[in-house]
């Protein structure tokens, strides 16, 4: 299977882990690797939006001397966007159904982050 087998796998696999509308994998300068079909148009924007805002949080939290964050999730009533490394090329980022179960979407986010840098290499 290719690379792009490999991230269609991984993204459907955990959209079927439940609450996840949307998925993409970027690079860490925001540019969309690969994107599961549910963003069409929107991929390229999500992807370079949400890598904005994890580059600021790693500047802030490193600023501040409190390391590297894990993730970073942004709330809305109408959804999360979580955002999350995928190994030191990419990452991996969510949108999430309002009532999705954090708990759950973050196991299942930190699983795929690793097969993500594994395919990636």
């Amino acid at each position: 299977m290719n690379t792009s087998g490999m991230l269609e796998k991984i993204l459907t696999d955990l959209k079927l882990s439940g609450g996840i509308e949307a998925s993409v994998v970027a690079s860490r300068d925001g540019l969309l690797i690969y994107s599961n079909a549910a963003l069409k148009k929107n991929a390229e924007t999500f992807a370079a939006m949400s890598a904005t805002m994890l580059g600021a949080a790693e500047t802030a939290t490193t600023e501040l001397r409190k390391g590297i964050p894990e993730r970073i999730i942004v709330e809305s009533m109408n959804g999360k966007i979580v955002a999350t490394g995928a190994g030191p090329k990419a990452l991996l980022i969510v949108l999430t159904e309002p009532e999705a179960n954090l708990g759950l979407i973050l196991i299942e986010v930190a699983k795929a982050s690793e097969k993500i840098k594994e395919v990636l290499g």
